[in-house]
């Protein structure tokens, strides 16, 4: 297959060549290896070479070639934000598209798409490109395997060659994408080639309020699989009425040319490693064990976030360990009754915040430090929940909230505010994905990849369809998805109340941005169908969140008021040198001289951007400490 520069113009080609989305288990050659590191994965990231071209007419055509003569391409460190690496402008916008003002662009498919007029992704001179080149030799441990080629998170479109050969294209930024390159790796001398686009008609879909960086940012990784392997893993734990029986149900799907040798054992043990059974069954590609049971359950919640252990063990027809897989799970009853959220029986009360990822001086590359660091001031500020503004996070953080007792609202990478909302006004004509068919495949597909990804969680109580991206049959359909996916989880979205005709095929609670008290109490006494919750409320910018009793007011007269999450957890600024002081300083939107710019806007946090916590963070703890 040969690669195609036009498909960054059309929304209905945005995955080709890519593996199944699948569940986030890890996987081991041995126990030993559950605590190190797995024999089966090799690390990519570091050095990198690097050509950065300011417009796609300009850049390097063969750059994937194994007869390319490298030596002039610059290095770049993987992961990073090419604007971060100094080659291309650090811009902040909050609605608008960056293309806006510039080059006339309307969505395929909307009633105001003119084929001949709309300015194509392909050939603008907004479009900057980043080409990636790196050498690399498979590890001992994963030659003679099936490899993957996996990236965690590459903003906004990539294509990728192994050793000259065309592998496949991938958008969705924020979920991983695979590709089997078992048939044209080496056991040296290969080269992976990536070339990255940071506008593509994905960028409709990721309009999210932040900087808008583009390159490599997550972690590059190969994956080598044995000739059985566990390719999908989910584990679905239910509670009896009385919360006191867990029922644990099982689904693997097995890949390989062996199955007929191997079977699979399967093990799970309470938070002692205390063994409470174990069951061993014949290898098929699809393995279904509907119950086991567990007596004396123990629940998963904030207060106590009890976490079970599953293992499944690939064994050959010798008794050898071939894999094995660990996961934490947790087990956790989330329903409506009277229009009112229970967790466990109990009235959920959510203390929460959105939450970007950001470091000050790496922008969206974070690790696990960091992520460490925001669960440690949630505990000081007595904030249970998180909302993952508006993206899925790096795969870690979910382990992370499970382990700690956070609840979690997933969201898709869906946000398309630029194009219903123009200079403050709601004006829809081009909204997408809408109704618009073009556009159902792309965002269908995000709700999969969020939701395969990461169905294991016991942290995630709420699969949140995205943000700000008004309504129609396409998050509709996504709506769907996931209550046929996984009816066992609340479903979130605010935008529907822009449009109230899909209310009743959309989220299972009431939301709406920034509404007054007096708005939602309203509501509330309206005979709702609906438990009220807040995505988003006091906007922490500025002298803000002073007006947090008004909303505690609502929790103690509202059962069906659920509390909410802040806008938002820390500001997004960025720690550069002063050009006259030399002096360490945080700069904002606008202040990169990026027009157009949303300036402070990026600067909303309960938490400045360096982590010291602001005046405002004292009202949240006093209030949030309450239902702790």
């Amino acid at each position: 297959m040969n690669p195609l520069i036009d498909w960054l113009d059309d929304p209905a080609v945005f995955s080709i060549g890519n593996e199944p989305a699948h569940s986030d288990h890890q996987y081991y050659k041995t126990i030993d290896e559950i605590e190190q590191k797995s024999s089966f994965t090799q690390n990519l990231n570091g050095n990198w070479l690097f050509n950065f071209a300011q417009t796609p007419q300009v850049r390097l055509k063969d750059f994937f070639s194994l007869q390319f003569d490298a030596d002039k391409m610059d290095t770049i460190q993987v992961p990073q934000h090419i604007e971060l690496a100094g080659y291309e402008q650090i811009k902040y916008i909050n609605t608008l598209y960056p293309w806006e003002g510039k080059e006339y662009r309307r969505p395929v498919g909307t009633d105001s798409y003119e084929k001949n007029s709309s300015s194509l992704f392909s050939t603008s001179e907004l479009n900057c490109v980043g080409q990636y080149r790196k050498q690399f030799d498979l590890d001992d441990s994963l030659q003679g395997k099936r490899i993957k080629l996996r990236f965690d998170g590459v903003q906004t479109a990539m294509y990728v060659w192994i050793n000259g050969h065309f592998i496949g294209y991938a958008e969705d930024s924020f979920t991983p994408s695979e590709f089997d390159i078992t048939k044209w790796v080496h056991g040296t001398g290969n080269v992976v080639a990536v070339e990255v686009f940071k506008y593509s008609s994905a960028s409709y879909l990721e309009d999210q309020d932040f900087f808008r960086f583009f390159g490599i940012f997550r972690d590059v990784t190969l994956l080598a699989e044995p000739n059985t392997h566990v390719a999908d893993l989910s584990l679905v734990p239910t509670v009896t009425d009385d919360f006191k029986q867990g029922n644990l149900a099982v689904k693997l799907k097995l890949a390989g040319d062996q199955l007929e040798k191997t079977k699979v054992r399967i093990t799970v043990f309470d938070s002692s490693k205390i063994k409470l059974l174990e069951c061993t069954v014949a290898s098929e590609k699809l393995i279904n064990i509907d119950h086991l049971q567990i007596d004396n359950v123990q629940l998963w919640s904030n207060q106590q976030p009890t976490l079970y252990n599953f293992q499944a063990e690939v064994i050959d027809e010798n008794g050898d360990l071939i894999e094995v897989v660990p996961y934490r799970f947790g087990f956790r009853k989330i329903e409506i009754k009277n229009n009112v959220i229970l967790l466990n029986g109990q009235r959920l009360i959510i203390s929460g915040v959105n939450r970007h990822e950001w470091n000050c001086e790496t922008g969206r590359c974070i690790n696990e430090a960091d992520m460490r660091d925001d669960l440690k001031t949630f505990d000081e500020l007595n904030i249970n929940a998180v909302r993952t503004c508006h993206y899925p996070d790096q795969d870690l953080w979910y382990y992370l909230c499970d382990e700690h007792g956070t609840y979690v609202m997933a969201e898709n990478n869906l946000e398309t505010h630029g194009s219903w909302q123009k200079m403050g006004s709601v004006e829809p004509s081009y909204n997408v994905p809408g109704s618009v068919k073009e556009w159902q495949e792309a965002v269908l597909a995000r709700a999969k990849n969020n939701y395969e990804l990461l169905k294991n969680h016991p942290s995630i109580i709420f699969w949140s369809l995205g943000n700000e991206s008004f309504a129609g049959e396409n998050i509709a359909k996504m709506n769907q998805y996931y209550k046929t996916m996984d009816p066992y989880r609340l479903t979130h979205y605010e935008g529907v109340f822009r449009d109230p005709k899909y209310r009743d095929q959309v989220s299972d609670v009431e939301s709406r941005m920034y509404a007054y008290p007096a708005e939602i109490a309203e509501y509330l006494e309206s005979n709702p169908d609906k438990p009220y919750l807040n995505c988003e409320y006091m906007h922490s910018m500025g002298n803000s969140v002073g007006g947090m009793k008004s909303y505690d007011d609502l929790i103690n007269k509202y059962d069906s008021y659920q509390g909410g999450f802040i806008w938002d957890f820390v500001d997004q600024a960025l720690l550069v040198s002063d050009e006259v002081t030399g002096k360490k300083v945080l700069r904002y939107g606008g202040d990169f001289d990026d027009r157009h710019s949303d300036y402070e806007f990026s600067g909303d946090g309960l938490l400045f951007a360096d982590r010291q916590l602001k005046p405002a963070s004292q009202e949240v703890k006093y209030f949030y400490g309450k239902y702790k």
